[in-house]
């Protein structure tokens, strides 16, 4: 099994994507749904593991 990740990968996972979230909606002419879409998925691909890695550090 893996191991959960630290404070500083959590940090600098969410800075990566919050960089990456940027650098999309300033490129895109305007903002639609599948965007949107696109965007509250990466955000779930990204905070669910950070999520359940504090939730194992503190059990």
């Amino acid at each position: 099994m893996r191991k959960p990740l630290n404070t500083t990968q959590s940090v600098i996972l969410t800075l990566l994507w919050v960089t990456v979230c940027f650098i999309v909606l300033t490129g895109v002419e305007r903002i639609d749904g599948p965007l949107i879409l696109t965007l509250l998925i990466s955000g779930a691909l990204v905070f669910i593991p950070i999520a359940k890695s504090f939730r194992k550090d503190k059990e």
